[in-house]
């Protein structure tokens, strides 16, 4: 990088500086975790989009398609649910979600069932989402450090703070619009690469000979059961859509977004948007990861520029399994890109990192204060002005515990981002549940949602080989993690129903004048058929994909 490049990363940290300060008009919680509930569809549905497709994405995806072992294109099949999920949140999570007036989504499950409850799924989230946003923004300094020579604290400290200032500033209004700045930045930047990928093989002879055709596939038939069977069509389908409903519906970092919308119509189209939205983006990513591996082909310099970089930042891993695949897409920033071009996907780069961040913080905050602090009845409510600022006070408290979690878990041992993935992936089913049944069940007790959630859970990680691989266990059991979404879901309702069964003696709560009814009308709406034909084209243009390119 020179000076044209570090001024473009100066006038990008200036900027956000100074829309934090554009949005700092927030007098209650609605204005500072909702943006006032007056959000748009647009915004709402890039910064929904920003968080989930972060730094990680915009890196380790085309590293996954075009370098690591056992990749390709079949990170696409990662879509394949994203229609029916967005469908299934718009017909039957938001309406009563929306309509109950809640900051924090938990506190609607503290009214129906106790607040134990609550808390069990509030403290999960907060710890849990603190520790993997921490080894994200870890793992992209250190990226950042192999190929800049700029010390990871330094990278750790100027993505961390800058975001805790426009966060703590501007609130859900410098969150969301700061989302939707960078995701347009870093789809620019998708953009940018591909072009010049592009150039580059067509010089070295064309993707057709510099990519291992097996790559091409998107679409497997096997179950997800046995060693090295993954991201099979019906696990990606089934596992995948109770993920995403989870994740989107039921997650406060994602849930907060929907409840700032200022009406459900207008959830209806970004949810809507981010249905057709999402697979056209992904697909970028993986285009790019075709041409850049299809160029290590065809190019040893390139591959001998990463393996100088492993070798140099990451040893050990060099030693054992070669080069750091991660590496791809930063080194070809740096080698083939002219300047000023490098400063703007630097700024992506930060962009997809502080978006996730700023959505984290901003999320743990809203959960901290409601769940902990703002808790009872209205006349043991918060004042204004101190509920602002124990807001703005939760704000730094989580913006420093990320930063923690970088330095302290994310170049410590791999275990601990195996651990931070599995407790993803076992958790998301249990939590649809217990939102499922607050919304509909007239039979499940406190008592009986609080066991199936824990048991639920345990049970998951029993089966989980990211766990048994970290304690060293072979119970012979060998299950894709991503169905451990849909066996979450299975477990956790069926013990809610048996123990609330056998509890008979605990009331179950109602939620008074919030009785849920779905009907066969609330699926006849345009956005239905929409994602329902665009789930069909996305698996159209997967099957044909190794005859496209």
């Amino acid at each position: 990088m020179n000076w044209l490049d570090y001024s473009i990363v100066l006038v990008y940290i200036i900027f956000f500086l100074g829309m934090g300060y554009f949005f700092k008009e927030n007098k209650n919680s609605k204005d500072y975790f909702l943006g006032g509930k007056s959000m748009g569809w647009f915004p709402l549905s890039l910064s929904t989009m920003a968080t989930q497709l972060s730094a990680i994405s915009f890196i380790s995806a085309p590293a996954f398609v075009g370098l690591k072992l056992g990749g390709g294109m079949k990170w696409l099949t990662f879509e394949f649910a994203v229609p029916l999920a967005m469908i299934f949140i718009m017909v039957v999570i938001i309406p009563p979600l929306f309509r109950s007036g809640v900051v924090s989504i938990y506190e609607y499950v503290e009214k129906r069932f106790s607040a134990s409850t609550r808390l069990i799924l509030s403290i999960v989230f907060q710890i849990s989402r603190a520790l993997g946003t921490g080894v994200m923004v870890y793992t992209i300094a250190i990226i950042l450090q192999a190929v800049l020579d700029i010390d990871y604290v330094y990278t750790i400290l100027i993505i961390s703070v800058i975001t805790i200032i426009y966060s703590w500033q501007g609130g859900m209004k410098a969150v969301v619009w700061g989302d939707a700045i960078q995701m347009i930045i870093l789809f620019s930047g998708l953009i940018i690469c591909l072009f010049y990928g592009w150039d580059l093989l067509q010089e070295h002879g064309g993707l057709a000979n510099g990519f291992d055709p097996e790559r091409l596939q998107v679409i497997d038939y096997n179950l997800g059961l046995g060693e090295g069977n993954e991201y099979g069509l019906l696990p990606m389908i089934f596992g995948g859509f109770f993920l995403y409903v989870s994740y989107y519906g039921c997650d406060q970092t994602q849930a907060q977004r929907l409840l700032s919308a200022k009406d459900e119509k207008t959830i209806r189209t970004l949810l809507l948007a981010n249905g057709l939205l999402r697979f056209p983006v992904v697909l970028v990513y993986c285009t790019m990861g075709l041409i850049l591996g299809g160029l290590i082909t065809l190019a040893p310099d390139f591959l001998n520029e990463i393996a100088v970089t492993t070798q140099k930042h990451f040893p050990e891993q060099f030693a054992t399994h070669g080069v750091k695949a991660d590496l791809m897409v930063p080194v070809f920033i740096i080698k083939y890109l002219p300047h000023g071009l490098i400063g703007i996907l630097m700024v992506g780069i930060l962009s997809a990192a502080m978006s996730s961040l700023s959505s984290t913080v901003n999320s743990l905050s809203a959960v901290t204060v409601e769940d902990f602090f703002n808790r009872g009845l209205s006349k043991g409510k918060l004042s204004s002005k101190k509920y602002m600022m124990i807001s703005k006070g939760a704000v730094v408290f989580w913006g420093v515990i990320c930063i923690a979690a970088s330095f302290l878990f994310g170049g410590s041992k791999s275990a601990v981002i195996e651990i931070i993935n599995a407790i993803g992936s076992v958790f998301y089913g249990p939590v649809l549940v217990t939102f499922l049944l607050a919304f509909f069940s007239k039979k499940v007790n406190h008592i009986g949602m609080n066991v199936g959630i824990i048991s639920a859970v345990l049970i998951n990680l029993v089966f989980s080989k990211t766990m048994q691989e970290i304690f060293n266990i072979d119970l012979g059991i060998d299950i894709f993690w991503i169905w451990l979404n849909f066996t979450g879901v299975i477990l956790a309702l069926v013990i809610a129903y048996l123990v609330s069964a056998f509890t008979k003696n605990v009331p179950v709560k109602h939620i008074e004048g919030m009785d849920i009814k779905i009907k066969k009308k609330d699926f006849m709406i345009k956005e239905v058929y929409i994602l329902s034909g665009f789930f069909v084209v996305i698996l159209i243009v997967s099957y044909f994909i190794p005859y496209i390119f």
